[in-house]
């Protein structure tokens, strides 16, 4: 594909990311294009991310609607020249199987039992950031032996479009958690239409509208506040201009109560009608850290060092990112493991996963295939295992 046609796919996958799509249907959308883009064999293999611990919360492929569950354990028990944590992590955010093997993929377990029987033979795993350290997601694409190895211009390619998969994959995830919500603090959702009137909102909106600044005016006239209009005047705008197509409407305010709350506005197009969606939630919507407390009773340092071990990081970069010593590193790792019933990082990583996260994503494969939004998070305590 010559680069005008690259320059026109990625400023189709930008405009997709900013039509408040459900995250099925924009990975469907951003599959069209790709296969052009990006020729490849099957289909691509799409996952959502907790971003706080690297851990999966949906996978979406039209091929295999549900990942294998050797898969998961593949992933999050076995140890393998390429895990998806790790390329999340990865200074460029992308890397081959060919590249990770240096040449030879049979050295990788995974590509052996997962790729290769499905008539694979390239792998390219690119992590969905909206920031270096912040990965709502990765893409999986795949070639056959006839094909030609993906080149530096595939991954330049996909590492420049990366941000948009992952702003059109967290639109998603909060339009799913605010119209079908499952946690006491799912996001709140308010529709208005192109004259900012409101359409619908979701349970519970009115009240986090009334702790608004100038919550008053829309408690005594109705009014919204000033802060929800901006953000929909500046999503509604990105349908106009085409250079601000796919641009996140986003602002931060903080609530009477207190809270730090924020607002994202995302363009609703359906059949010529133009709508706004306008979402708010927490500004630090953790659910993982309290589900940590709750299960295992674990002290706020000790959630801390959880969440690093659950991202992949080593003893070395835990330490200097907590400003402790390595030996104290260990210390609290050892705390943690008697608290969860583990013995070794491998199977807190695994615990964590299938107790609290593969029931989100087996349940988001569910709702893919009825047709209803995905969420995103660690499953509610009701849902866990």
């Amino acid at each position: 594909m010559g680069a005008d046609a690259k320059l026109r796919a990625a400023e189709r996958i930008r405009e997709l990311a900013g039509r408040g799509l459900d995250v099925a249907a924009f990975w469907r959308e951003c599959g069209e294009v790709l296969a052009t883009a990006v020729p490849h064999h099957l289909a691509p293999c799409w996952f959502t991310f907790d971003p706080g611990s690297l851990l999966v919360t949906s996978h979406y492929d039209p091929v295999i609607t549900e990942i294998d569950s050797d898969f998961l354990a593949h992933e999050y028990n076995n140890d393998d020249v390429i895990k998806m944590a790790d390329v999340a992590r990865s200074p460029n955010g992308a890397i081959s199987i060919h590249e990770a093997t240096g040449g030879d993929p049979s050295r990788s377990p995974g590509w052996r039992q997962f790729v290769q029987p499905y008539g694979g033979d390239q792998q390219l795993l690119v992590a969905l950031r909206s920031k270096p350290d912040t990965a709502w997601g990765m893409l999986a694409l795949y070639r056959n032996p006839a094909q030609p190895p993906f080149g530096h211009d595939d991954m330049d390619f996909l590492t420049s479009v990366a941000r948009h998969f992952a702003q059109g994959a967290r639109h998603g995830l909060l339009l799913g958690e605010a119209a079908d919500p499952d946690w006491p603090l799912a996001p709140s959702l308010i529709i208005l239409g192109e004259d900012r009137a409101i359409h619908s909102m979701t349970p519970g909106a009115e009240l986090v509208m009334a702790d608004m600044p100038e919550g008053k005016a829309w408690l005594s006239h109705g009014t919204l506040p000033t802060c929800m209009l901006a953000v929909a005047s500046r999503a509604l705008s990105s349908l106009e201009t085409p250079d601000a197509a796919g641009e996140g409407a986003v602002a931060r305010v903080r609530a009477q109560s207190g809270q730090w709350m924020t607002l994202h506005g995302a363009p609703l197009l359906r059949e010529g009608e133009r709508r706004v969606a306008v979402i708010v939630e927490r500004a630090d919507p953790d659910r993982l850290m309290p589900l940590l407390m709750d299960a295992y009773g674990l002290t706020e340092r000790e959630k801390g060092l959880t969440r690093l071990v659950l991202q992949g990081e080593a003893t070395s970069d835990i330490a200097a990112k907590l400003f402790i010593s390595p030996h104290t590193v260990q210390q609290h790792l050892k705390s943690v493991f008697e608290k969860t019933g583990v013995r070794s990082r491998r199977e807190l990583v695994s615990k964590v996963f299938f107790t609290h996260y593969e029931p989100r994503l087996r349940d988001n494969e569910r709702r893919a295939q009825a047709g209803h939004s995905l969420r995103g998070g660690p499953a509610p305590p009701s849902r866990q295992k």
